[in-house]
């Protein structure tokens, strides 16, 4: 697994400091990449740009971006200028986000995720390769809109996340790349090759990612991740219902409903663990990246969760993988 491409996605569970600590530690050694999520946390262009004076090397993605609370101009001028500052390492990751967010937070309608994303990527496209854009689509109607700095490339990345399928259709019509997140691994191994036989674009997942030496603190810090997700995601609800695990989520949303979040993570099994996520010792945590790996992923993006204190749990993880990333 020696020289393998491994990204890190530093997200929510981290303070600001605490993502910028971690980046200087990212710096000494080969990552392909460093990944920002923006829910309702920090705004991640924000971050990004500051996690480029610190991390010289590796690319920066956003993950995610939403395609409804900004418009594609905007995303367009923020994408060029990260790209500029960045040296030209940044990777546009954007997604439809959900009604729930996209609804209750910022006020925008949640419709026709896959007509409105065709369209974004069509006018980003444009407007990132510095061209002047005049566009009449069904959703984005722009005149005469161009920017007014001199991207320092032509074609930066844009990789998708998709869950159901026609978004991953769409996204190995469009994009560069796409960003998985909570599929089953036997489906994963699946999909990965159906898509890729058709056309190669980079596969990348996000996977939930706990290491301890102790491996049940690990294994229970994962478990509550994934309640979380299946308990306020519906989609993913849905989607796990659909491939395997559907009397384990009925019963971690049916907890959700009546205790909250305390303890529904007790009805994650094993089985759903070790088929969503990276988690245990050392030495299972390698494993299981490798397991990821022979999948189809092109490259796996560690979604850190700290289980103790943040620094020294970042350090293990890193220390774990260093011979990868040298």
């Amino acid at each position: 697994m020696s020289n393998m491409r491994l990204g890190f996605s530093l997200g929510s569970l981290l303070s600001v400091k605490e993502i910028l600590d971690c980046t200087k530690v990212l710096d000494n050694y080969s990552v392909d990449s460093i990944w920002i999520p923006e829910t309702w946390g920090m705004d991640c262009c924000s971050i990004l740009s500051q996690i480029s004076n610190i991390a010289k090397k590796p690319n920066l993605g956003s993950s995610i971006i939403n395609i409804y609370s900004r418009s594609p101009a905007l995303v367009a001028m923020s994408s060029v200028t990260l790209d500029i500052l960045s040296n030209g390492r940044f990777v546009l990751g954007l997604g439809t986000s959900s009604k729930a967010i996209v609804e209750d937070w910022h006020g925008s309608e949640f419709s026709n995720p896959l007509g409105r994303m065709r369209e974004y990527v069509d006018v980003l496209r444009l407007a990132m390769s510095g061209k002047k854009v005049s566009y009449d689509g069904k959703f984005f109607h722009l005149k005469n809109f161009g920017l007014l700095i001199k991207p320092s490339r032509t074609r930066i990345p844009i990789y998708l996340a998709a869950i159901n399928q026609k978004m991953v259709d769409l996204t190995w019509e469009i994009a560069d790349g796409v960003i998985f997140y909570l599929r089953p691994l036997p489906e994963l191994k699946t999909t990965i090759a159906k898509m890729q036989s058709k056309k190669k674009i980079d596969v990348t997942c996000q996977l939930i990612t706990c290491i301890s030496h102790d491996s049940e603190k690990a294994i229970n810090r994962a478990k509550q991740t994934i309640a979380f997700y299946v308990s306020v995601g519906a989609i993913y609800r849905e989607f796990l219902a659909s491939h395997g695990f559907k009397k384990e989520t009925m019963a971690i949303f049916e907890e959700y409903g009546k205790n909250g979040l305390k303890n529904n993570h007790v009805f994650v099994t094993d089985e759903m663990v070790n088929s969503l996520a990276v988690c245990g010792t050392p030495d299972d945590v390698r494993q299981k990246i490798r397991q990821f790996v022979n999948a189809g992923i092109d490259l796996p993006i560690l979604q850190f969760n700290p289980v103790g204190t943040v620094n020294e749990s970042f350090d293990l993880l890193v220390k774990t993988l260093a011979g990868d990333m040298k």
